[in-house]
């Protein structure tokens, strides 16, 4: 069997293959503290859609404190409001047959695993590094657990947004895709060629790619 592949570096490789190259010559891939504070928003929503203007201008919020509080209490619209507001388990590693990784929360009984990105969302949906990643945990937890898992949540705890992340063809497609990249790359990949892709990069500077405005983070 394939060594199993961390699914972070699925992440990676879905943005851009030559990305993963330059983090798996990372010494440490610890995420920063200010990613640890944003994640810790996705654990305080229900405090956070009453807090005052002044109590969420001291958070790390990407929006305002009156867009935050309306997007927070759209999350209670939400079938599985009360499993994300208190989640089964938290910060728990899931290893599936080809990967590994770890889900922040287990939402919901039978519980489905939820990835806390410390970025901002797209207009709809999410990014497709955060959709494979989230593919790879619900695969992984459907191997462990010998259960269905048709689904998984990406929560964007800055803006106050989760979105759900269903197993369909073309997402497992997507995973599958990055998977093959994750496994098959042993080259130093070519660079991209004027994409906006590289402005978000942190390895830009080392990668060398001119670059070019790309507003929304990217963060993994």
């Amino acid at each position: 069997m394939s060594s199993l592949v961390a699914a972070s570096d699925l992440a990676h490789a879905a943005y851009c293959p030559r990305q993963l190259y330059y983090a798996r010559r990372e010494e440490t891939r610890a995420p920063p503290p200010e990613v640890d504070a944003i994640r810790a928003l996705a654990f305080e929503y229900p405090t956070l859609a009453d807090a005052s203007d002044d109590e969420l201008k001291a958070r790390p919020l990407a929006v305002s404190p009156a867009a935050y509080r309306a997007n927070v209490r759209q999350l209670r619209a939400r079938d599985d409001w009360d499993a994300l507001s208190n989640p089964a388990a938290r910060d728990v590693l899931l290893t599936g047959k080809d990967c590994r990784g770890i889900a922040h929360k287990l939402v919901g009984d039978p519980p489905v695993p939820s990835l806390v990105s410390p970025g901002d969302p797209p207009e709809r949906g999410v990014w497709e590094p955060q959709r494979v990643r989230a593919v790879a945990l619900a695969k992984a937890l459907a191997w462990e657990r010998e259960t269905d898992v048709p689904r998984a949540i990406v929560e964007y705890p800055a803006t106050g947004v989760a979105r759900t992340v269903r197993l369909t063809t073309s997402n497992k497609a997507a995973y599958h895709r990055a998977l093959r990249v994750a496994r098959e790359l042993d080259f130093v990949p070519p660079r991209l060629r004027d994409s906006a892709k590289c402005d978000g990069c942190s390895y830009r500077t080392e990668c060398g790619v001119k670059t070019r405005s790309l507003k929304s983070l990217l963060g993994f």
